[in-house]
């Protein structure tokens, strides 16, 4: 019997309350001092559709990060810049291949101090981009506002709202799960078994949340309108980013960079479930090729996570005991049946991920010529028109690595 983990969960900037959602609400704008950022954002919908963003942006001074203090204006820092970096490059005919100072130098800065690449990510379109009247209803998307859209239509905020709700519904099962590591420590089957059964009821409320995303977010609109603003420049010379986009730093410094999309396999909450039930995913297999990636996607995602959460989640991953505990135990008995039931469950989830993709990704690009280009905009959108190839805004392989992740998820059940 050993004793328990001792870990605290706000030295990891996760909230006890709202799991990896700030534990305070996310600021809706800065001192006035900052106004040519807010102002740049609220112009962003019109403006990016009319392909006049950048000139917006290129007559912007450089601010100075020194007037951000709090956490949360950090946050909000974070949200507008990264607004302001994908409208820049994916807001005209064409996308750009530099980046420049004012938005470049004081990204970085904010980048590097949440631990977070200078990309739009999960943290700047869900975690950090919502007000509510209502704190204590989080996990209901139409109690929700998105602060912030691309496009300004309803559907790019559904889509950032689901995504919220399911963060805060997996807030509650992330003490459970520490709770049943400890009770593993101390060789307490009932606990493990009752946490695993909240666990099961967790993961069914968030497959009922993704079911929700087809009531305001229409598959055209994501596909056309949302998704090519969410592109990021790494895989993308297709579409014009053959170094990916020079961040101008002025005086000539500055460094070409690379980065995943804006991609829901950011998102912490799903990954803790994956980790806590001891699930191991690999580089994606696609027939007839070696894996391009060292890591698997899902590793490499945390890298698109705020600094607090990538470090707790890799304290999880070296910590988790669940899986050996229930596979110590006869088959049979509650534990196990409890476990496999709960991978049975993220499996599920999992499905029903293929299955939104497919309504959302798969099916509109059956529709779209491969080389089409709808005003422009398809050229964030990378496909080689093939249905097994085509690239999520992650830029990883899109279905072979969702069925791949399904498979190992099942893979982990004892038999």
């Amino acid at each position: 019997m050993r004793g328990p983990l001792n870990i605290i969960l706000e030295d990891y900037d996760v909230s006890p309350v709202h799991g990896f959602l700030p534990h305070e609400l996310p600021l809706q704008g800065l001192n006035s001092y900052y106004d040519d950022w807010e102002e740049a954002v609220r112009v962003l919908p019109a403006n990016f559709a009319r392909k006049t963003y950048r000139s917006k942006l290129d007559k912007l001074t450089v601010l100075s990060t020194s007037r951000l203090h709090t956490k949360g204006e950090w946050q909000r820092a974070y949200v507008l810049l990264t607004f302001m970096t994908h409208g820049y490059i994916w807001g005209g005919e064409l996308p750009a291949e530099i980046l420049p100072p004012c938005i470049s130098i004081p990204i970085l800065v904010v980048a590097e101090r949440l631990g977070i690449p200078p990309t739009a990510t999960a943290a700047s379109l869900c975690l950090y981009n919502f007000k509510t009247s209502a704190p204590d209803l989080l996990t209901q998307p139409e109690s929700l506002t998105t602060l912030h859209t691309f496009t300004g239509t309803r559907d790019e905020e559904w889509f950032y709202l689901v995504s919220t709700a399911i963060e805060a519904r997996g807030a509650p099962i992330i003490p459970t799960m520490l709770k049943a590591m400890d009770a593993v420590r101390a060789d307490n089957a009932s606990v493990v078994t009752r946490s695993l059964q909240e666990f099961i009821v967790c993961v069914s409320d968030i497959n009922a949340l993704i079911e929700r995303m087809y009531e305001e977010c229409k598959p055209e609109v994501f596909y056309h309108e949302i998704r090519p603003a969410l592109a990021g420049s790494k895989n993308m010379a297709a579409a014009g980013l053959l170094r990916g986009v020079f961040y101008d730093e002025g005086y000539g410094k500055g460094e070409w960079r690379q980065y995943s999309g804006g991609s829901n396999a950011q998102s912490s909450t799903i990954q803790f479930l994956d980790l806590v039930l001891g699930i191991r995913h690999f580089p994606t297999k696609i027939p007839g090729e070696e894996p391009r990636e060292k890591d698997s996607f899902h590793k490499e995602m945390r890298d698109y996570m705020p600094g607090g959460h990538r470090r707790f989640l890799e304290i999880i991953q070296q910590v988790a005991n669940i899986r050996e505990y229930a596979q110590a135990c006869a088959l049979g008995e509650e534990i196990t049946i409890a476990y496999n039931d709960a991978v049975i469950s993220l499996s599920k989830l999992r499905d029903n991920h293929i299955r939104l993709v497919t309504r959302y990704i798969v099916m509109p690009a059956r529709k779209s010529s491969a080389n089409a280009m709808t005003g422009g905009l398809n050229l964030a959108v990378v496909s080689s028109g093939k249905n097994d190839v085509l690239s999520g805004t992650g830029g990883t392989q899109l279905i072979p690595f969702l069925k791949q992740s399904r498979d190992e998820t099942k893979g982990t059940a004892i038999n």
